[in-house]
């Protein structure tokens, strides 16, 4: 029978599906296959999407990708993908992908901030940025250049804006829009563990019996990792239990046994009721059964607590802004807060134990990351107020919901925790994160686990989904948060700075200590006039931003030059000054690290599309533009005027090997010694039969920042960048495989150590570093980040005594509840709750490219209860305002369907650009990690 272009592509998927899941296949549809399939490349790769680091194959002919499937080699996924990873090949080649540089020009073609935007040469880019950011540098300091950086960089385009940023420029304004998504998970493991990154991994789905999802819509967010818990309950569903702890009922709740619904920022509240649950049940805190396991206790934790007086991460009434008026009456009802505060009723009795009560004024005056030991009756002490009726009361989010049946569910929750011989993960992503005490509450999830000994155990454990692809690999691994080095380094401490200057060949003291600016501070100092150059790599800061209206107008009317590099005009673009083109993700070679600590590798497969370039290629360009004198010979001003970053003595430079005009392009990334360590080696695996368009150049014959056809670096810059960046790790418990071995597999759990994998760090069973660390031991918490505190109680510290040093230690924190800073009333009812959907990434700013993934879902809508919907004459379907003290937008009501809100909140997400639901959001951010909290602020819904 004959077949058509179209049955032969759809028999080749079905074989394809078919053969990954064991089925087999007909004869006529294999031979169909192969014949669709001919002249097919297949080549592995990993997903553009979320942080769980799906596996896919491509397919390419003819310079395009033809074809995606799951890698069933891959052992995150095994073949299967969710809806996006099926449209990977179709982000790349939406209508209107960005070809050549758009620079905002008059009609004499100058540069106009008030301008259209018209085609220039990359020469004619360069050039404009070369003198902008020489001008912020000169007028501002380092800290006057800064960058929107990404967790969706590559590893090796992070690396070399890292470089750049603090080795080149001596500036640490550059912050990843993992800010928003992953610093208080980050936080949290510093402050507990001394380390960074999760102790367990996905192989503990298979190996555990409770599941435990805490405000994160796995089946949404993460659909392949839901898909294996899905799995996981169906294989023993008498004894596999699934509970999802969430705002609003979420496709999750479907699969669950039990749906917790509580009341935002309540979830503090939560796992301090499950922490006395199993303190004031057990003998040695006055109860009848023996339920901590005292001798791990003892061994490998100590007890901690902090100053609760640590504000919102608002801004202050000192600055320039606020003090300029530029914020509203009504913003400012919630901004004062930042500054003190009355303690609430309901919070009340979570503060008694810490010396407060209700009604009386906190000042917010000690925020910052110092905590300090306190015994077991201290510790005890904070608990105390968490009793059953106190939580239940305050965290029921359902107002229908019967409070004994709520109060049935948090008893049977905890004791689901403690069931002796019963294994638990808690699993989380935004919902915890994203919060004005996320750091907070990702300490209270160790908590639990730890006094228990379920923690860093197969089938157990405490753990941080990632949002991001690589916001573990690029964004905390390599270090692209303004306060980090690569492996965990900190730009504060003067020996880890040392260590950087050594590897990357610089002349001590070269690297500046002042801590730089955050996400949230960049937005805000380009609006206070301090950012005067700022470049967007990978995201979306004006859309992804929080209290978004501010940010737009700063950088549309303040005296900055924004660059904005991406594959679509999104909003950041748009407001934007010069965009550049850059190259997708199959377009250039990569590497991404995801929530396990797992990292992949993939290798070009096909050419960019018009002139776009890697962003690893605009940062390797622009250095060229940089010379010693410029950046480093002479005295700035650092902490907005407060220090004074001394110059590079000459005499060190020239020590160096160096010369006054040197430029930042030879010392940082093109020069005899690497070109010598990394040759091109195109006869060879994995670089044989691949473009290579920063290495090679490539057909393109792209004319780049000097005017002339760009014809390659000449050497494997690729493994360059990675393998420098991994020297970083190599023996101190980050440990990578070099960069063909990469290529090989389906990606390893680092550290890699003698070619393994580690699946449960800190565990001396299968961590060789924590078997070193306690030898003959069980476990070892070796992370050495705040590893010795004063003594003291919930009140204070006692510093008489000095600081108490802890290796190998982990701690249990001591956390009160607290309110989040806006909060509904009587004329803003309602909470607003935003977040993504299954089939659009982030801002949409790829997913609304591909027509199948924007015909699904073409709109944001305005989740509701029908409830509300009625009582405000709504009806589904028609429009409505969604409006709070910072903006308002347009929304359509939805009252069916997957997100099903209690009466009182409402979720809208925020991949639509036309529904801008960040115009409304609070910028309000953990005072801890800065990072922000998009999931409360407080609204009133009226007719449009």
């Amino acid at each position: 029978m004959g077949m058509n272009r179209r049955d032969f592509l759809k028999s080749s998927a079905a074989a394809a599906a078919a053969g990954a899941v064991g089925i087999a296949v007909p004869a006529e549809v294999q031979a169909a296959a192969q014949k669709a399939e001919s002249g097919w490349r297949w080549d592995k790769a990993a997903c553009r999407f979320c942080g769980t680091g799906c596996g896919i194959m491509l397919a390419t002919k003819e310079g395009r990708i033809v074809a995606v499937k799951g890698d069933p080699a891959a052992p995150v996924n095994r073949g299967l993908n969710c809806i996006k990873g099926y449209f990977n090949a179709k982000i790349m080649y939406g209508a209107d992908r960005l070809k050549v540089p758009l620079l905002r020009m008059n009609d004499k073609g100058e540069f106009d901030k008030k301008g259209k935007f018209k085609p220039v040469t990359w020469k004619r880019a360069f050039d404009e940025m070369e003198k902008y950011a020489k001008k912020a540098f000169n007028e501002k300091g380092p800290e006057g250049v800064a960058v929107f950086a990404s967790g969706q960089y590559t590893v090796m385009e992070g690396y070399a804006a890292q470089k750049m940023m603090k080795a080149g420029f001596r500036s640490n304004a550059i912050d990843p829009n993992a800010r928003h998504c992953m610093a208080s998970a980050v936080v949290g493991f510093y402050q507990t563990f001394g380390i960074d990154e999760p102790s367990g991994c996905y192989d503990d789905i298979e190996l555990t019996d409770t599941i435990v999802s805490w405000g994160s819509n796995m089946a949404e967010m993460h659909p392949i990792l839901w898909s294996r818990v899905t799995d996981r309950k169906l294989s023993d569903p008498d004894n596999v239990k699934v509970i999802n702890i969430t705002t609003y009922r979420t496709r999750s709740s479907d699969l669950a046994d039990t749906e917790i619904i509580f009341s935002p920022n309540t979830d503090l509240a939560l796992w301090n009721y499950i922490a006395r649950e199993i303190v004031y049940r057990d003998k040695k805190g006055g109860g009848t059964e023996d339920i901590i396991d005292w001798d791990f206790v003892n061994k490998h934790m100590v007890f901690a607590v902090a100053n609760p007086n640590i504000g919102y991460g608002m801004r202050k009434a000192n600055e320039k802004s606020i003090k300029e008026g530029k914020y509203s009456d009504k913003e400012m009802e919630i901004i004062k807060k930042e500054m003190k505060k009355t303690i609430s009723e309901k919070e009340g009795p979570a503060l008694e134990p810490y010396g407060y009560k209700a009604g009386d004024e906190m000042i917010n005056n000690k925020p910052g990351l110092p905590h300090w030991q306190i015994p077991f009756e201290e510790y005890k002490k904070s608990l105390e107020p968490y009793t059953l009726d106190y939580v239940a009361k305050i965290s029921k989010g359902d107002p229908d919901e019967d409070i004994e049946v709520f109060k049935k569910k948090l008893q049977m929750l905890a004791d689901l925790y403690i069931e002796k011989g019963r294994k638990v993960v808690s699993f989380w992503t935004m919902g915890m994160n994203q919060h004005t005490r996320g750091t907070w509450v990702n300490t209270l999830s160790y908590n639990v686990h730890f006094m228990l000994n379920k923690q860093a155990k197969p089938g157990n454990g405490a753990f941080s989904l990632t949002g991001q692809p690589s916001a573990c690999g690029t964004a905390r691994e390599v270090g692209t948060f303004t306060h980090r080095l690569p492996a965990d380094l900190m730009i504060k401490n003067p020996k880890h700075r040392a260590i950087a200057e050594k590897k990357w060949h610089l002349p001590p003291g070269t690297l500046n200590g002042q801590m730089g600016q955050h996400i949230v501070k960049i937005h805000r100092d380009i609006e206070d006039g301090h950012v005067k150059f700022a470049w967007i790599n990978v995201c979306n800061p004006y859309q992804d931003t929080a209290n978004a209206n501010h940010w737009i107008k700063a950088a549309r009317e303040m005296d900055v030059f924004l660059v904005c590099s991406d594959g679509y005009p999104g909003i950041s673009a748009m407001v934007s000054d010069l965009v550049l083109p850059s190259a997708m993700i199959y377009e250039k070679w990569g590497a991404y690290g995801n929530a396990e600590r797992r990292t992949q590798h993939w290798r070009q497969q096909v050419l960019p599309v018009g002139d776009a370039m890697s962003d690893t290629w605009q940062w390797v360009e622009f250095s060229k533009r940089f010379k010693v004198k410029d950046l480093w010979m002479k005295d700035v001003k650092v902490g907005w005027g407060k220090k004074t970053l001394k110059a590079v003595p000459e005499e060190a430079i020239r020590a160096a090997g160096y010369t006054p005009d040197t430029t930042m392009y030879e010392i940082l990334f093109v020069n005899d010694r690497v070109k010598k360590q990394y040759p091109l080696r195109l006869d060879q695996f994995p670089q044989k039969g691949f473009d290579n368009s920063e290495a090679l150049g490539d057909s393109r014959n792209v004319v780049g920042s000097d005017g002339k056809v760009f014809k390659g670096y000449g050497f494997m810059i690729h493994e360059y960048l990675f393998e420098e960046y991994a020297s970083f790790g190599r023996g101190r418990g980050h440990d990578l495989a070099p960069f063909n071995v990469y290529h090989k597999v389906r990606g390893l759990k680092w550290p890699v150590v003698d070619g393994k994998e580690t699946q449960w760090r800190f565990n001396c069973k299968y961590d060789p570093y924590a078997a070193k660390a306690n030898p003959g031991g069980d476990f070892a918490f070796y992370g050495p980040f705040l590893k010795a505190q004063f003594k003291g109680d919930l009140h204070g510290p006692n510093k008489k005594g000095g600081k108490n040093p802890i290796p190998n230690k982990a701690k249990i924190f001591a956390r009160p509840y607290m309110d989040p800073p806006e909060m509904p009333d009587a004329t803003y009812d309602t909470w607003l709750c935003t977040g993504r959907v299954l089939e659009h990434w982030h801002s949409g700013t790829m997913t609304m490219r591909v027509p199948e993934l924007y015909r699904a879902v073409p709109e944001a809508l305005c989740y509701m209860n029908p409830a509300d919907a009625k009582a405000k004459g709504f009806k589904r379907g028609e429009l409505i305002w969604v409006e709070s003290r910072r903006g308002k937008v347009k929304a359509r009501v939805e009252t069916r369907g997957r997100n099903r809100p209690p009466k009182g909140l409402v979720f809208v997400p925020w991949f639509d650009e036309k529904v801008f639901i960040n115009k409304v959001t609070l910028d309000a951010t953990c005072p801890l990690s800065k990072q922000t909290d998009y999931k409360k602020c407080a609204i009133k819904l009226y007719k449009a």
